[in-house]
């Protein structure tokens, strides 16, 4: 006589696991997604108090910034966005597909964190440096904690190009292109808040 638990009788169908709802690659990167948001909005928050407690902003004699060459490098980091989106839509048409997007995606992340490297190196070499003001230590606290994100979505980015371009993705079974999707978009939003609070480029001042 069967009894409960037993093997499912010949012919029957064996029960599936129900999916949830939220697959756990997801749900890993909304729960580091918010602590990362926290952390920029502390920066953030400091970064406020720190502004309204000086007189002028940013203080008188500091280096110009370079604005114009910074707002290209952002157009550059949506771009990466851009392409990043795409490379999800681009799976329909298969792996391959995919994966020359979030190569595109790389090249553009790549090329954003060389031009922010040589932009800051400039401004240390006129004496912009953590040292010289509040507006140079909150200046490198915010870029330099963004810098460290997106090198490691960068990281990130090179091993799920890897995954979707040995076939590892498809229809249906991409968690981890869409982790990996959230992240790096995550780091595209937070920039154009850092640029607009830091270069703010209407006002003329930075070069």
């Amino acid at each position: 006589m069967s009894t409960a638990g037993s093997l499912a009788a010949p012919g029957t169908a064996a029960p599936v696991a129900p999916r949830p709802i939220v697959p756990q690659a997801i749900l890993g990167m909304l729960l580091f997604l918010f602590t990362e948001a926290m952390l920029f909005a502390a920066l953030l928050a400091a970064f406020f108090v720190l502004r309204v407690q000086q007189p002028i902003w940013p203080p008188p004699g500091q280096p110009r910034l370079p604005v114009g060459v910074t707002t290209i490098n952002t157009l550059v980091l949506l771009g990466s966005g851009f392409a990043m989106i795409r490379s999800r839509g681009a799976l329909h048409s298969g792996a391959a597909a995919a994966a020359r997007w979030l190569g595109v995606t790389a090249a553009l992340g790549l090329v954003f964190l060389i031009v922010q490297g040589f932009e800051w190196s400039r401004l240390l070499g006129f004496g912009f440096s953590t040292h010289a003001n509040v507006f140079g230590a909150t200046f490198y606290a915010l870029v330099g904690v963004h810098a460290a994100h997106v090198a490691a979505a960068m990281i990130y980015l090179l091993v799920t190009w890897r995954r979707a371009a040995a076939g590892r993705f498809a229809e249906g079974n991409a968690e981890g292109l869409e982790a990996c999707r959230m992240f790096w978009l995550f780091v595209v939003g937070v920039w154009p808040v850092l640029y607009l609070l830091l270069y703010q480029p209407w006002t003329g001042w930075g070069g």
